[in-house]
């Protein structure tokens, strides 16, 4: 997702910089600009301003800084909104930073130390594509210095700390002040074991940022080269590599069984249990009557994957017999009740927090709670008493929401289906257990599917058709397929009345005043907006101007795409330019869903947002034990910060261990060919997918031919400047697969099918001189240095 954004000195908008029709100031080169209270200060000072003050700028606080009042305020809007247009500046929550830019508060790894002994952090997530993250000095308070304190945070830590812009040149670009200290170094690295020369070794960690250690000869216990290992750091100083000793061996890096354990420990995933979080759960005791109603012989049913092991929803649906809602439904969505066995600052609480959620791999699962909680207490088995929050919803028949209520139950599900066999029967072929129940269970949901579908088109939420594949591995742990599951009408159904459901908890918390943790997704940034229209100008397929988009205008693009050759890379780019969805308490809406309040609720077995929202709810309706406290209410602002963070944490892990597992099923299969697609363009080559493995590798420039390619960035296309033939976004491909690195999860392609003619204007160059592969113009008769990644 790329930003570019244009030069600060490109010319002002339509009345910026101006005072009662008067152009303020500009400074010649080399000269402070000078400032004047009142006046609207200029792009340049604006833009400063928000950089050096990124946790005070917000309209308000930039007015009130330069002293702005009636008219000024005017202008400002109106320069804020053309930096904004521009890119150059980005709207989080109320407060504008500079694109790229971190925010005030934010989760850092602390990596490093630099050569005077301090610190250095990076962001925990970085989702920035145009380069490095930054990185972030720690500064140590300068009262705690003095007092002798010993520092808070260390390295191998993860904290949550107040971001400052640095005002010294040459170092960070910003300095860090600890908040706390999420997640201490636990002196353990996981890495592979690399023998040296007369005994002992070097460990080269799994963390691309990790440092790599030096292993005595008495401290390799069993390593041998080439094993997976997990090693505790024993000395750490201020110069030369720190030393650890190897603790266990997890066994041979060529193993598929140790992927996903790399995922863990590269990213720092709890996966172990304290042992009084699991005495807390095994102590744990089933759910009281109190203050609940009993809805045990209401059929309610359980709809999951065919390998589910624990079910936290159950649906069901009827006819409303209210004679003022002629044709209508009444949706009843139980969900495991999760807050009455986990309570705030408990042991499984604090654990709980620490991890976000639950993290899904394909030979193993880390849960978020111990299986006694969520596979046995809070799963709702089939025929057994099981504790939950319900909501139920009425629909009219035109799918709009008349009216929701909230319960605290006992219930007993009736069934326990798959996707498929719930689909099979729907289809006419139910089996024993089906059978009895699809006239009275089955097609009641359905029809009330149908009427919550006409809600849905009449909404127009973000329709993108992004197949999402499953790895299936045999016995032994080595990959036996790779499939795109059907999407099929079951899962849609659960997922529509789960969004209802999420919908009608946002509603409700807000009616009562109630704080608590949204799930909001902004809107499209201007600058990533701007990227998707060149690309789509060059498709013929034009997207309106303008800072209001709904989802329904990308819905347009993607109708104008179906059935075309790149229908598939079309959704990939709108995919692209989307923003990414965090928690937050405070709400902006949902653009993907199309939805103005949303909060997760459906999940709390797998994510803690959920178990917030439910405390929530239990203690605004007074639905008796297990509510929010006062203590977590002042602190939604850091779990929202958390948990988004741990989020993106659990997406990279599982995003990795899918590549590394391809790359390892396909490491024997060097020097094959394969039908590919290009699924990205850069000046430094290609990106090729396998849509068979959903594998992705590279193509470098250098490796393509003779000629000289030059990048389109707005064609996403490398053209031949000789020939003319060159690749596109989306080309269909034919390569052979010349290298893979499990380890790394990385595959390196030959091209061996021709460019295609590309059109005229994608070849041309300037007349001073031609563009080398990045589009920076070069003086004649020089070439951009071959082969450079």
């Amino acid at each position: 997702m790329t930003r570019i954004p244009r030069d600060p000195t490109d010319t002002p908008a339509k009345g910026a910089g101006k005072k009662n029709g008067r152009a303020a100031r500009t400074a010649p080169a080399g000269e402070k600009e000078t400032i004047v209270q009142g006046a609207v200060p200029s792009r340049e000072v604006l833009m400063r301003f928000i950089a050096e003050n990124p946790q005070h700028a917000s309209k308000r606080d930039i007015a009130k800084a330069f002293g702005l009042k009636g008219e000024a305020r005017v202008e400002l809007k109106t320069l804020l909104r053309s930096l904004e247009a521009d890119g150059l500046v980005e709207k989080k929550r109320k407060s504008l930073i500079r694109p790229g830019g971190l925010p005030p508060v934010t989760v850092l790894d602390i990596t490093i130390r630099d050569i005077d002994g301090d610190l250095i952090g990076r962001p925990a997530e970085w989702l920035d594509d145009d380069g490095v993250a930054p990185a972030v000095l720690i500064k140590q308070s300068s009262i705690a210095r003095a007092k002798g304190k010993t520092p808070v945070g260390g390295l191998g830590d993860r904290v949550l700390a107040k971001i400052f812009p640095s005002k010294e040149r040459g170092g960070p670009a910003y300095t860090a002040r600890i908040i706390k200290v999420l997640d201490k170094r636990k002196d353990a690295v996981l890495g592979v074991f690399r023998a040296t020369p007369g005994g002992g070794g070097r460990l080269m960690p799994i963390d691309k940022r990790g440092e790599e250690l030096l292993i005595d000869p008495e401290f390799t216990g069993d390593a041998k080269e080439g094993d997976l290992v997990e090693a505790h750091l024993s000395r750490i100083g201020r110069y030369g590599l720190p030393r650890a000793q190897v603790q266990n061996v997890i066994g041979s890096v060529a193993s598929e069984k140790a992927i996903s354990m790399i995922a863990i420990h590269a990213h720092g995933i709890p996966h172990v249990f304290p042992e009084r979080v699991l005495q807390e759960a095994d102590a744990a005791q089933p759910a009281t009557m109190s203050h609940r109603e009993d809805w045990r012989s209401l059929p309610l049913i359980t709809i999951d994957p065919a390998d589910a092991k624990d079910h936290d929803d159950a649906v069901y649906a009827e006819p409303d017999p209210s004679p003022d809602n002629p044709g209508g439904v009444i949706v009843t969505v139980a969900i495991a009740d999760v807050s009455w066995y986990v309570r705030a600052r408990s042991a499984l609480d604090l654990e709980a927090l620490k991890r976000g959620n639950s993290v899904y791999f394909p030979d193993r699962v880390v849960p978020m709670l111990p299986e006694r909680i969520s596979n046995d207490l809070c799963s709702l088995k089939e025929d057994v008493d099981r504790p939950a929050l319900a909501v139920r919803m009425r629909f009219s028949k035109e799918g709009r929401k008349a009216g929701h209520t909230f319960h605290r139950i006992m219930m007993r599900s009736a069934a326990k289906l798959s996707y498929q066999q719930a689909q099979t029967a729907i289809d006419g072929a139910p089996d024993e257990k089906t059978g009895p129940i699809l006239e009275t269970i089955l097609k009641p949901l359905w029809e009330a599917y149908r009427i919550l579908t006409r809600g849905r088109e009449r909404r127009q939420p973000l329709e993108l058709d992004v197949p999402e594949r499953k790895i299936i591995l045999k016995p032994d742990g080595t990959v036996d397929r790779v499939f795109v599951p059907d999407r099929l009408d079951a899962h849609k159904l659960i997922e529509e009345m789960m969004i209802q459901a999420n919908v009608a908890a946002a509603e409700t918390l807000e009616q009562k005043r109630q704080v608590l943790i949204y799930r909001v997704h902004d809107q499209p940034s201007l600058a990533k907006q701007e990227s998707l229209r060149e690309f789509l100008a060059t498709l013929d397929i034009s997207l309106a101007k303008g800072g209001n988009m709904r989802a329904n205008h990308f819905n347009g693009i993607l109708a104008k795409a179906d059935g075309k050759p790149f229908e598939t890379i079309v959704n990939q780019m709108v995919l692209r330019s989307q923003s990414q969805a965090i928690y937050s308490p405070e709400n902006i809406g949902h653009f993907g869903l199309n939805l103005l309040r949303y909060a997760h609720f459906t999940s709390p077995i797998r994510r803690y947002a959920d178990l917030i929202v439910h405390r929530a709810l239990v203690s605004s309706l007074g639905l008796g034990e297990g509510g929010i406290t006062p203590e977590e209410e002042g602190t939604l602002d850091d779990i929202a910060a958390e948990i988004s963070t741990f989020e993106r944490r659990a997406m990279a892990a599982e995003r990795d261990t899918t590549d590394r597992l391809i790359a390892h099923h396909l490491n024997g299969r060097v020097g094959e060919e394969f039908e590919g697609r290009v699924s990205g363009v850069t000046k430094a080559g290609l990106f090729v997918t396998l849509p068979s493995y959903g594998a992705d590798g590279f193509i470098p420039i250098s490796t393509l031919g003779r000629d000289y390619f030059i990048y389109d960035e707005a064609h996403q296309a490398l053209s031949g400047e000789k020939t003319g033939l060159g690749y596109r976004l989306g080309d269909p491909v034919q390569v052979k697969l010349v290298e893979a690195v499990p380890l790394a999860g990385a595959l390196r392609f030959e091209m061996l099918s021709e460019g295609r003619k590309m059109p005229t204007a994608m070849r041309s160059f300037h007349k001073s001189g031609r563009r080398d592969r990045t589009g920076a113009r070069k003086r004649p008769g020089t070439r951009a240095p071959r082969g450079r990644q």
